[in-house]
This record gives C-alpha cells, structure tokens and sequence, in this order.
C-alpha cells in the first residue's frame, strides 16, 4: 500500500444473490512483508499480500460466488467493498503518491480498468481494455500512465492515461508467447517489457516505441563484461580445536563453508536449464526484473538461465556485470536511496552487489535459515529477511553507525 494510506485491503467471496451480506469464504493469504512509510499506522504492505493472494482467489465451481475487494479504514474503521475484481498475476496497482488505485476487473468476458480516489474510494475512472485476457496493470511512477498487458498467449501491451484514453499500443511479435514481466523506471521515461523469448525490450516514454532490446546468451564473450561466479569453500579448521559432536549452531551445511565471489575470464558458459515442453508455465523468459533508484542500472533474470542475474547499464544501453550464483536465484530487489542490489538464493546467504563490488554475507543464527524473499526499507539502512516462518532484521553499515547488526529469526514482530 502507498507510504501513508491507512487502509487495509482484502478480499472475499460473496452469494451472487446477496452481494450486500457478510463475507463468507476468505480468501487464502500468502505471507509477505514490505516496510511501511513514514506516518504510516500499518507494519506490512498488504497491497503486496493481495498481489499474492489473487492468484488464489476465484469462483466457486457451482458458479454461486463472485469475488470482491474489502477496503477496511484504519482510522474511521470505515468498510468500502469494490465488485467485480479479476483474479489475475497484477490485477491492483497503487500510484506512488497514494492518490489513486487502478484495478483489472472483468464483467460480461471483457476486460476493464476501473481508477478509484484512494482517500474516498470513490471511482474515478472506468474503461474496458483491448486485451483478450488480462494479466497485469502497473502505474507508472509519475502517475500519468498506466500500462496494461495481455495473456501471455498474445504479446500485447497497451498504455492508458489517468482518464482511460488509450495512448499506444505494443506488439514485438506474434503467434509465440508473449509478455511474461514488465517494470517501469523511477522516472517514468522507460518501460521495461520481459518476453518469453528471453529478451527485455525498452520503450520510451514520447513516441512509445522500442529504443533497445537485451538479449541474455547462455555464453559470455566480451571480456569487457565483469562475471562474478560465486564460489564456496569448507574453512580450514584447526585440529586441536575439533569439537565432537559439533554444536548445534555449526552443525547445519550453512554454518559449515563460506561462500566468495571469484571474477571469471572470458568466455563464460552460465548454467542453462532445459525447460519441459509438455508442462504449463514454462522456465523460460525472463521472470523477474527491476530498475535502480538512480535510473542507471537494469536487473534481470532470464528463467531459463536460474542462476544468473544480469545488471545492465541503461544510460550507455549494454550489459555490465552478471553474477552466476551456486543456487538459482528466488528474489533480488535494489536499495531505495542508492545502486545497490540485495539476491537471495533460498539458502542461508545474501548477496549484496554495488558498482563498487560484490559479496556474500552470511545469516548468522542457530538452524538453518533459509532465505526466500527481502526486502528494504525504505531509508536503504536495514534489510528484512524473510524464510517459511520466519523473518530477520538485517542493519547495515552506515558512517553514522558501526558494524552490522542481525536480529534473529522470531525476535522482531
């Protein structure tokens, strides 16, 4: 949720026949967590939780409930209900300042787009889309356009403005899978389009149009690109200071060996997976990507390559750096202040990358804390660590303070 609303957003099935009546079947939640913003009475950003959880929400099979939105107030304790959400990958999307939401809707199989004032939750806005199925929406971060795209059967993406008129329309190719992520830049004058074909495409914000394409080979050769490939190594142990049994904190594999970035020489051949065509969502494309605070650098991932994150240097329109991890990586998302990228892999590690270098920082603990998600607050000083039932606080170096500080899993609500 924008940094200041007080509103807590859910969803729920309703009778068909009494759409006013309670709630009576709650939609399933997945945990996540974001930091609130200044002023803000909320702890988690449950916008991120309905992302999540929509994919979960749907009709019943005898067709006799139709899902809606429950907006709770946290100050006035107020109720607003909103009909006719659709249960797709992106379906509500918030603009930057907090004023407005925009959300996919589906009514008579069509596709809509309905905008709605954040501090009423009156609508604002509503307009139906040209797309066959609908599968995300995302405000750019000026609030000015809303770009909406398709089903990943059709490549389509289409850029609306705050009063619904369509502005342009995107098509890279067709009769092949189409748009799989799509990211804007903190400016707003480039948007990011992730394909199935395993390349990003670049739009501008004037004409709309393709200004570059990045592809992401299997095989590095330009030896100007810097190739981090993180290594990991048991410790040397002294032999007069054996313990046996070991104890529990040092029993786990985590705790065990140490891991380190190493530069690889040209050329590099990164870790591919063959993907399984005759299974549903595909690991191919590119799945995850997101820009830096500063507009610089570009952060990919090309599915089929699950290791590696490519970071691409977006003023000169090249790659930069890519850093091949041991494991594939499950989530990475920049510093809100400054360039620099925090990885997880799912296992007991974070990596950090900066212009400056990379490295491995181990989560200290007892167990083995498995790493599945992060994210940062929004000065850029600490860092939540999320696992299955668990998350940690991580607080970095700073010049004002000394040292790095970890909370243990559990201790932090």
């Amino acid at each position: 949720m924008p940094r200041g609303t007080r509103a807590l957003i859910g969803c729920a099935m309703l009778p068909s026949s009494s759409l006013p009546a309670a709630e009576v079947a709650v939609a399933p939640v997945v945990p996540a967590l974001t930091f609130a913003g200044p002023g803000s009475a909320a702890a988690m950003n449950f916008s991120e939780v309905f992302k999540l959880s929509s994919l979960l929400c749907k009709f019943s099979p005898d067709g006799k409930y139709l899902l809606r939105i429950t907006v709770w107030s946290l100050c006035t304790k107020s109720v607003s209900y909103i009909k006719y959400p659709k249960a797709c990958q992106q379906g509500i999307t918030f603009t930057r300042d907090g004023r407005y939401m925009a959300l996919a809707e589906r009514r008579d199989c069509k596709d809509h787009v309905s905008v709605f004032v954040c501090s009423d939750w009156q609508l604002l806005r509503h307009f139906d889309t040209e797309t066959q199925d609908l599968a995300g929406i995302e405000w750019a971060p000026n609030g000015c356009v809303l770009a909406v795209w398709d089903t990943c059967l059709e490549y389509k993406v289409l850029l609306y403005s705050l009063d619904g008129r369509l502005l342009s329309a995107y098509c890279a190719y067709e009769w092949s899978l189409g748009v799989k992520s799509v990211a804007w830049s903190p400016s707003s004058q480039f948007l990011a389009v992730g394909s199935y074909d395993g390349k990003v495409r670049i739009l501008n914000h004037v004409t709309w149009k393709m200004i570059t394409e990045f592809g992401h080979p299997a095989t590095v050769n330009n030896p100007k690109i810097v190739v981090y490939k993180e290594a990991e190594k048991n410790p040397r142990l002294a032999l007069g200071r054996l313990a046996f049994p070991p104890p529990r904190a040092a029993a786990g594999p985590a705790s065990t060996t140490e891991s380190k970035y190493e530069i690889a020489s040209a050329p590099v051949s990164l870790q591919t997976l063959k993907p399984i065509a005759d299974r549903a969502n595909p690991k191919i494309g590119i799945g995850a990507l997101a820009f830096s605070p500063d507009n610089y650098f570009l952060a990919t991932r090309n599915d089929s390559v699950p290791n590696a994150v490519w970071i691409w240097d977006v003023q000169k329109l090249r790659l930069f750096v890519v850093l091949e991890q041991l494991s594939p990586v499950r989530s990475f998302q920049w510093d809100p202040q400054q360039p620099r990228l925090a990885i997880c892999t799912g296992g007991g590690k974070v990596y950090l990358w900066s212009p400056a270098g990379c490295v491995s920082v181990q989560v200290p603990g007892e167990g083995d804390f498995q790493v599945l998600s992060l994210c940062w607050h929004f000065s850029g000083d600490s860092l939540a660590l999320l696992s299955k039932d668990h998350f940690c606080l991580c607080f970095l170096e700073t010049e004002e303070r000394v040292g790095t500080a970890f909370g243990r899993p559990g201790d932090h609500t």
